[in-house]
C-alpha cells in the first residue's frame, strides 16, 4: 500500500482552505462566492467574539442615538430591501464551517425584483390579476377587507385567510416599513403597466407585462445607483468605480454574490437603525419591535401601522435620519427579545454576525485593506482605534479584526468619501467597505444583460425631472396607482 493510501496519509478536498481560498477558482452559478480568494480566514476564540458582541460590552451604543447629518433613514430600510432581493441563504448555520460555492442562493444575484415579481405571471399567477384583466401585481384589495376598512386596506400587502402575505419573497412582511416598501414597488409597478395599456391598445398582456417590468425594475436600479450608493458609500467612490472600473469584484463567469459582502460589508444597516422610530411625520416613537413598527407577518389593522413615506425620505421637508455608521448598536439588537433561547450569544445580533462571519472563514479586515492596497497609516488608524475601544473590556483581537466590526470601525474614523479629500466619519462606509458594497451592486447590474447599465447605458428615466429620479418619485408615483 502505498504511503498516500495509508490511513492519516491521504489526500482529502478542500485541504488547504485555512491557508487560502485559491480552491475555489471560479464561481458556482446560483451559489455564493468569495472576493477575495487569496487571504487566508481568521479566526478569533468564541469568547473574545462573545465579549465583543455582548449586551454590557463595547457595542453597546446606550439610550442617546447618534444621528447622522445627511442620510435618510428610509435608505436603511432600502438596504434591506436591496439585500432581499439579491441574496437568500436558508441553509447555514453557526455550527459549521460553509462552503460559499456548496450554498445556493435562492434569489437571482440580479437587482431584478424578483423578490417582487416572483416567477411571473405564467409561474406564480396568484401574485397577478388574471390575464384578461390585465398582468397587474394584486395587493390588499383582494383580501376583501378581512379584519381591515378601505383606509388599512389601502397599506397592506394581498394575504391568505391566515394573514400571510402573498408576495414573492416571505422575508419582505417582517417590519412594517419592508412591508409598506415592496407595496410600494408593486403599486409602482401597477401604475406603469397601466401607463403602458392605456398608451398601448395592441399591446397583448405578456407585451405589456414585460415592459412595465422593465420600466420598473430600470428606475429601482437607477435609484441604487444613483442615489443609495452616493448617500452610503460615497459620491467620490461611486463616480470613480463608474469611470475607472471595478478592481475587487471581478467573476470570471457568472454574477455571484460574494460572503464578503453578504456577510460582513452589506451588514452595515444594523448600526443605523435607532431603537425608537416614527412611522408617521407628527407620529408618536415607538420601538423597533412594537405591534406598531416591528411586528409583522401580519395584518395592518390600525392607521397608526401606516408608513408616510415622507418622514423616512427627503422629500424636501424634514424627515428621520439614520443613526451613526459606526461600531454600535441599538441596545435592543443586542438582546433580541424575539429569539427563543437562554443563550445571551444568540440573543445578541453582534455577535451572530460575527460567528457567522467566523463560520464562512472570512479574512481579517486589515488584510482586506491590505490586500485592497490601502494606505498602512490608515489601517494602523483603525486598528489603534479598535485595540483602544476593545481592551477596556478585556477582548483580545491580537489575531485580527472581523470584517464586520472593522468595516463599522473605518466608517466611525474614516467614513465616506465625498469628494478626493473630504471625508465624513459616521456618514456612511468608509474606503474598504464602501468600495465592496458599490463594486458588488454596480458589478451585478454591469454584468446582467437585462439591467440598463448590462442592456442600455443611455438610458435616461423616464419619470422624475430631467433625467433625476429618486426614492421620493417612486413613492410619489407609485401613490397615483389603482387599487388592486
Amino acid at each position: 500500500m502505498s504511503d498516500s493510501n495509508h490511513h492519516g496519509m491521504h489526500s482529502f478536498e478542500g485541504k488547504n482552505v485555512l491557508c487560502s481560498h485559491h480552491s475555489f477558482e471560479k464561481e458556482s452559478f446560483g451559489r455564493f462566492g468569495r472576493m477575495f480568494r487569496e487571504l487566508p480566514p481568521l479566526y478569533n476564540p468564541p469568547s473574545q467574539l462573545a465579549g465583543l458582541g455582548k449586551i454590557d460590552g463595547p457595542m453597546n451604543g446606550g439610550n442617546s442615538p447618534k444621528f447622522t447629518d445627511s442620510v435618510p433613514l428610509g435608505m436603511v430600510f432600502f438596504g434591506q430591501f436591496i439585500d432581499h432581493d439579491i441574496t437568500f441563504d436558508t441553509s447555514t448555520s453557526f455550527s459549521s464551517i460553509n462552503n460559499p460555492n456548496e450554498i445556493e442562493n435562492s434569489r437571482s444575484a440580479n437587482l431584478d425584483l424578483d423578490s417582487v415579481f416572483g416567477g411571473g405571471p405564467e409561474d406564480d399567477p396568484f401574485l397577478y390579476r388574471p390575464r384578461e384583466e390585465g398582468f397587474y401585481l394584486l395587493t390588499a384589495l383582494s383580501n376583501n377587507n378581512m379584519d381591515q376598512n378601505k383606509a388599512t386596506e389601502k397599506h397592506d400587502l394581498q394575504r391568505n385567510g391566515k394573514g400571510t402575505a402573498v408576495i414573492g419573497d416571505p422575508r419582505n412582511d417582517e417590519n412594517r416599513v419592508i412591508s409598506q416598501m415592496q407595496l410600494a414597488l408593486i403599486r409602482f409597478y401597477n401604475a406603469n403597466y397601466k401607463m403602458l395599456k392605456d398608451a398601448n391598445s395592441d399591446y397583448s398582456p405578456e407585451h405589456l407585462y414585460e415592459e412595465a417590468r422593465k420600466i420598473t425594475t430600470w428606475h429601482y436600479q437607477w435609484v441604487v445607483v444613483n442615489e443609495f450608493l452616493p448617500i452610503m458609500c460615497g459620491k467620490y467612490l461611486v463616480a470613480d468605480i463608474l469611470g475607472n472600473g471595478r478592481k475587487f469584484y471581478k467573476p470570471i463567469y457568472s454574477a455571484f454574490i460574494p460572503v464578503e459582502f453578504s456577510v460582513a460589508a452589506f451588514r452595515f444597516g444594523h448600526t443605523m437603525i435607532a431603537q425608537n422610530l416614527k412611522l408617521q411625520q407628527d407620529g408618536d416613537m415607538k420601538s423597533i419591535f412594537s405591534s406598531e413598527f416591528g411586528k409583522g407577518f401580519s395584518r395592518i389593522t390600525s392607521s397608526d401601522q401606516a408608513i408616510e413615506w415622507d418622514a423616512f425620505f427627503d422629500f424636501g421637508t424634514d424627515f428621520q435620519k439614520a443613526e451613526k455608521l459606526d461600531t454600535t448598536l441599538a441596545p435592543i439588537l443586542l438582546e433580541l427579545p424575539f429569539v427563543p433561547s437562554d443563550d445571551p450569544n444568540d440573543k445578541s445580533l453582534a455577535t451572530r454576525n460575527f460567528r457567522r462571519g467566523q463560520s464562512f472563514l472570512l479574512p481579517s479586515g486589515e488584510n482586506v485593506a491590505r490586500h485592497m492596497q490601502r494606505e498602512e497609516s490608515e489601517i494602523e488608524q483603525v486598528v489603534d482605534f479598535v485595540n483602544n475601544k476593545v481592551k477596556m473590556e478585556d477582548v483580545d483581537l491580537s489575531a485580527g479584526i472581523p470584517l464586520w466590526y472593522y468595516i463599522l470601525a473605518e466608517a466611525e474614523v474614516i467614513g465616506r468619501q465625498d469628494d478626493d479629500t473630504q471625508f465624513s466619519s459616521g456618514e456612511g462606509l468608509g474606503p474598504v467597505g464602501g468600495r465592496i458594497v458599490a463594486e458588488v451592486l454596480i458589478g451585478l447590474l454591469e454584468l446582467d444583460r437585462d439591467s440598463f447599465l448590462g442592456n442600455n447605458r443611455d438610458w435616461v428615466p423616464t419619470h422624475g425631472e430631467d433625467g433625476v429620479f429618486t426614492m421620493k418619485d417612486l413613492m410619489e408615483e407609485a401613490e397615483k396607482a389603482c387599487d388592486l
